[in-house]
């Protein structure tokens, strides 16, 4: 453990917590392996018990001030999932499970002094809420998640919109709700390509935003905008570079899913690639021009800007940073990394563990024994990927995927209810991770309860 802090490399007067006679921990990110991280850290060892004495000082630090499972962020993009019912305050978490919450955006680290920086923040009238800070740590662990990565293409940045936060999600939804109603109250017919949406990258995310959208921008026409003729005004388009959709899960999964999509008359654009975004829609390489009033970009991940200037830590090409096997970054054994934002290639493998939510909580779990571990003085143990397989939600028409027969060691492939039980039980077996059985089960039966009562779309 190091002494109080009195000085900081700018030179600037921080605001840093009293170093306590503990270990500290902070977990930055509060995405789903962050905050289940700290979660089981606070539980396990940031707070006295009758059998066992508090053990560390547990901090989570993340740039909002709630959670939402990244997972769900195409659902509030199609505005079929309320926020506000599922996000996790962390400020309450943080006092129900015995570690302390930081509002703030890490920018940058002094490894030597064992400090993280943390940026100023401020109000939507500019004022300052917490001033520019350093705070110590004795481990720190990095769970910052990842970002949509546009490779360079022209116009994304102006024109496009990503789904890596509540906030974009929540705002595609207020721009496709007031472009339902703007097409509904104009004087003049609605233009042939008013209420399309480009969606570019078929990976997951863009594959069930296609989906979900198709079901619930027929709800909102369905709620008195009797001007819009869903089948005819209405256009989803899902682009791929490479040449299926869903690329990293099995073909049989990618023929499955297309043929659902289709269905829906979902127009699937796959080994189209994109060289420019404008703001009347979308440019591809072949020369086709594919009109749209919303565009959103789902295609690649790459590790968050800020990776690249923490003091010399080693990053890949994808901005991730590179871990050993213990998980610990290769430069500092007092730092970790997991989850999307760590570049991990396993033993005997060339490909790194796959930026899914599965990955984050295995290694959530493990790290939670090595911490222990490794305040005990005892040697730490390598992180070892199990594959479960990949479930794909298409709203409430499908769900399709795989699952990994650890039996035969093969790949089943499930469809319809069962599926879509199971890609649920995922958010569940995340909610129970932060919460508990009873109060999941309990909160489960009240959303049944009131969700009979409540349109199923978000319309505001």
């Amino acid at each position: 453990m190091g002494a109080d802090v009195t000085t900081t490399p700018d030179g600037a007067a921080p605001l840093i917590l009293p170093k306590p006679d503990l270990p500290h921990i902070i977990v930055v990110g509060g995405g789903a392996g962050g905050l289940e991280l700290a979660t089981r850290l606070g539980d396990r060892l940031g707070r006295d018990t009758w059998f066992r004495q508090r053990g560390a000082a547990i901090t989570l630090v993340d740039r909002a001030r709630t959670h939402i499972w990244k997972p769900l962020l195409h659902e509030i993009a199609a505005g079929s999932m309320d926020v506000e019912r599922h996000e996790v305050e962390f400020q309450a978490h943080g006092h129900w499970h015995g570690f302390k919450f930081r509002y703030g955006q890490m920018i940058g680290l002094d490894r030597a002094k064992k400090l993280v920086h943390l940026a100023r923040t401020l109000d939507e009238d500019g004022r300052e809420v917490t001033p520019d800070r350093w705070l110590p740590y004795d481990t720190l662990i990095i769970a910052v998640g990842s970002v949509s990565n546009d490779f360079g293409v022209p116009g994304v940045k102006d024109h496009a919109l990503m789904l890596d936060t509540p906030e974009q999600a929540e705002r595609f939804n207020r721009r496709l709700i007031n472009a339902c109603v703007r097409a509904n109250t104009q004087p003049g017919p609605i233009r042939p390509e008013q209420l399309h949406v480009a969606i570019i990258g078929a990976g997951a995310t863009g594959t069930e935003l296609s989906a979900e959208l198709h079901g619930t921008a027929r709800g909102v026409v369905a709620f008195g905008l009797d001007k819009i003729d869903p089948e005819k005004d209405i256009k989803i388009t899902l682009i791929e570079a490479a040449d299926r959709i869903l690329p990293a899960l099995p073909p049989r999964i990618s023929e499955a899913t297309t043929d659902i999509l289709k269905k829906l008359q979902v127009d699937v654009r796959t080994g189209a690639r994109v060289i420019e975004v404008t703001g009347g829609g979308v440019r591809l390489a072949g020369g086709d021009f594919i009109s749209s009033e919303l565009v959103v970009w789902a295609a690649g991940v790459k590790g968050p800007d800020v990776l690249a200037h923490l003091d010399g830590l080693e990053v890949s090409p994808s901005n991730q940073l590179v871990v050993k096997p213990t998980l610990e970054t290769t430069r500092d054994a007092n730092i970790f990394a997991f989850g999307d934002c760590a570049y991990l290639v396993p033993s005997g493998e060339t490909l790194p563990v796959p930026p899914r939510a599965q990955a984050a909580h295995q290694e959530a779990s493990h790290l939670v024994r090595q911490i222990e571990a490794r305040l005990a003085g005892q040697p730490l143990k390598p992180f070892r990927y199990r594959d479960f397989g990949s479930l794909v939600s298409l709203g409430h028409y499908s769900t399709v995927g795989s699952l990994m027969g650890f039996v035969t060691g093969r790949k089943m492939i499930i469809e319809g209810f069962i599926a879509k039980l199971m890609y649920r039980s995922l958010y569940k077996m995340h909610e129970t991770a932060l919460h508990g059985y009873w109060k999941v089960a309990l909160d489960t039966i009240s959303r049944l309860l009131t969700r009979r009562t409540e349109p199923h779309v978000k319309l505001h």
